[in-house]
């Protein structure tokens, strides 16, 4: 681990390991995120995409390893407290797959409700940030309405905006267009390739591959719970080293 000043914004994990009982799902993961970088990480359904995701957050503790974002550096070999794991998680924002936002809350109440609880900010401040990040995400006119208003593609830049507001470190995005009708997926896309021109350090586990190659500075194979190959998405996506990687890619460019 390096203590330069562009660390506090990057993700460093070092030989990370997660089980839930008998299946170990994390097998010794390594790697790093620079400082305003974009990383997309890509696998098979079960590879251990979405488990290394969570266990960035702080929503799946690892059983071993160490992870460094922004700020906080945890070794989780040993037992870790309560404001430790606190903070830690508090270093990203998290973009789930499903949205998850509270439905009798209104598109404004959900952005404002982390800052205002858990970060416990400027009721004025937080809303004003709030009304600007909408605009961000193109959604300035629906900030009175409910998610059960928008569309799917809406809710998710409800969801982007939301983690934005958290001012993080680091945004962390699960899956962010699988939910969404095919006509949907690229409004999403386009708000987190904005992110990426605008510097945010972004994690993505994604299956769509051409938006990996467009937007990410490097990319993570993920393949049964190692991150097999890593490199620049020309790289990775253009010339994968491991047939495995070629086997993979064949299969989601190639279906038929």
């Amino acid at each position: 681990m390096t203590d330069s000043a562009d660390t506090e914004y990057r993700v460093v994990a070092d030989d990370v390991h997660k089980a839930f009982g008998e299946l170990d799902v994390l097998r010794g993961v390594s790697f790093t995120v620079p400082r305003g970088t974009a990383t997309a990480i890509i696998g098979p359904s079960g590879s251990g995409k979405t488990t290394l995701l969570r266990a960035l957050a702080g929503l799946d503790v690892p059983d071993a390893g160490v992870i460094r974002v922004g700020e906080v550096e945890v070794d989780f070999t040993q037992p870790v407290a309560k404001d430790v794991l606190r903070r830690y998680r508090a270093q990203s924002g998290f973009v789930f797959q499903s949205h998850n936002l509270f439905p009798h809350k209104t598109v404004l109440e959900n952005v404002t409700e982390g800052p205002l609880i858990a970060q416990k900010r400027p009721a004025e401040e937080v809303r004003a940030e709030a009304v600007e990040l909408l605009g961000q995400v193109g959604l300035a006119d629906k900030r009175d309405q409910y998610p059960y208003q928008l569309s799917g593609g809406q809710q998710q830049r409800v969801g982007i905006a939301r983690a934005l507001a958290l001012k993080p470190r680091v945004v962390l995005f699960d899956e962010p267009t699988s939910a969404l009708d095919p006509e949907l997926v690229g409004e999403v896309l386009g708000v987190i390739r904005d992110l990426a021109v605008e510097g945010w350090t972004l994690v993505i586990v994604t299956h769509e591959i051409q938006f990996a190659r467009q937007v990410s500075d490097q990319v993570l194979f993920t393949d049964q719970g190692v991150i097999l190959e890593q490199g620049p998405p020309a790289k990775v996506l253009g010339n994968p080293r491991e047939a495995r990687t070629r086997q993979f890619l064949d299969r989601i460019l190639n279906p038929l």
